[in-house]
């Protein structure tokens, strides 16, 4: 059996007979949540799982500008988590169709209800950097998860990534090393040196 397999047969076994079971899929920038959040959506049976990622709760830059954090984007201050704790609730209560944000990378910014969730689907895979962050108010998070998954990544692979990331989005190599050092690797080190422990690491 594939890792990828003996993840999905883990949370059918946790899940039982839920109505809706959610799982946190967390782990520092460049780690591989989406890609992971993807695979196992598509293994999952059809129609019974949505992806939510936490980017979509990321302050608009302007706010960001003015509150002297642009610099620091994707740190935990940079988004807005009351009201993603608040989504994780509705999610939990499984009320109907929830519209969720989801952030575009390509425009640097949220769309706002641009996915929705239906009442009927089980398995939420949430996805995001501070999902385990053993801090206030963060922390705050852990009885709204059913299942915790941690993306355990060699820090220099990560930094390796990242700078791959901003080439592929347009950064000279000079604008990605001083964004990657003086931004990612900092909330990489959040990350992976603030971590509550997780049900299951990969």
């Amino acid at each position: 059996m594939s890792e990828i397999a003996h993840i999905v047969a883990t949370i059918f076994k946790r899940a039982g007979g839920e109505r809706r079971f959610i799982v946190a899929i967390a782990g520092p920038p460049g780690s591989g949540k989406s890609t992971l959040s993807s695979q196992l959506h598509d293994l999952l049976p059809e129609g019974s799982a949505a992806v939510v990622p936490m980017d979509g709760f990321h302050f608009d830059d302007r706010i960001l500008e003015s509150r002297g954090l642009r610099a620091r984007k994707g740190a935990p201050e940079t988004f807005d988590y009351a009201g993603f704790e608040a989504l994780l609730k509705r999610i939990r209560a499984a009320e109907p169709d929830i519209a969720i944000p989801v952030f575009d990378r390509t425009m640097e910014l949220s769309r706002a209800a641009a996915a929705i969730i239906p009442a009927d689907v089980k398995f939420i895979l949430v996805e995001g950097n501070y999902l385990v962050l053993d801090e206030p108010p963060w922390s705050g998070l852990a009885p709204l998860f059913d299942f915790t998954l941690f993306i355990d990544v060699p820090r220099p692979e990560l930094e390796r990534r990242l700078m791959q990331r901003w080439h592929e989005h347009g950064k000279s190599d000079e604008e990605a090393r001083a964004w990657v050092a003086s931004n990612d690797m900092p909330n990489v080190d959040k990350v992976l040196g603030r971590r509550r422990q997780a049900d299951l690491v990969i």
